[in-house]
């Protein structure tokens, strides 16, 4: 495991020169947060191993966004961003179309070459990769890889505080639910100073500090589903000021 200063210095370089070989290292330092957040969202209507590519994507994509000079840990800024993709990621399920049971099987085994070649060389496989190794043709190969299992928004599903009961759709994050799109970051601090005192303690609770919504629920002394709502309020509020 790299320490905060090592890695911060990969960062820097890996900004300076583009160098992959960097990179690679440091998603390899930061794979477990993509694991652990697989694991957290598993066993809710999709499965595992499409979480983890899904987590390392958005790992990777970090990775490559990450600036230390703003004076922000990697693991909080990665944290929340990991998670709201993956909860998009089960939107985009619940508006999926049921494909034939052959192309299912054939996805799980995609799923496993996929994640086996990402493991060995640090990115995905191309689909004439797919097809050469697990014996498809490059067709079915495309179409094992928009293979999706829907998920109603209505299923009613344990929030993070592992108490807790809502529909799907209260647990899952808005297509903008990070900070990415706001590209001005002096703008964005000043809007926030508009908000509330508790819609800035989520703020700095969730985005800043990268707690779960369970956590800042216990904290605030409120439910996950206050805080879930709250951060859907808060984001339309700065999206109406920003945007």
């Amino acid at each position: 495991m790299i320490s905060n200063s090592e890695a911060n210095e990969l960062f820097k370089k890996y900004r300076d020169t583009g160098d992959i070989d960097i990179r690679n290292k440091l998603v390899e330092n930061y794979l477990y947060i993509a694991e652990i957040l697989a694991k957290k969202f598993s066993g809710r209507g999709v499965e595992y191993d499409d979480l983890y590519q899904v987590a390392s994507e958005a790992l990777i994509a970090g990775v490559e966004k990450f600036d230390p000079d703003l004076g922000n840990q990697f693991t909080t800024y990665i944290t929340p961003t990991v998670t709201g993709i993956i909860k998009n990621y089960f939107r985009d399920y619940s508006r999926a179309v049921r494909l034939p049971r052959r192309v299912y099987s054939v996805a799980a085994r995609v799923r496993e070459e996929t994640n086996e070649y990402f493991k060995a060389h640090g990115v995905k496989p191309t689909v004439k990769q797919l097809s050469k190794s697990l014996g498809y043709s490059e067709e079915l190969i495309m179409e094992a890889l928009e293979c999706r299992t829907p998920v109603s928004l209505d299923m009613r599903v344990r929030g993070d505080d592992g108490e807790s009961d809502a529909p799907l759709y209260d647990i899952i994050a808005d297509d903008s639910k990070t900070f990415e799109d706001f590209e001005d970051s002096e703008s964005l601090k000043t809007e926030i100073k508009k908000l509330d005192a508790t819609e800035q303690q989520v703020v700095a609770l969730r985005f800043l500090q990268g707690k779960s919504q369970a956590e800042v629920g216990k904290i605030l002394g409120v439910s996950q589903m206050f805080v879930s709502r709250a951060e859907r309020k808060i984001v339309e509020k700065l999206k109406d000021a920003l945007l």
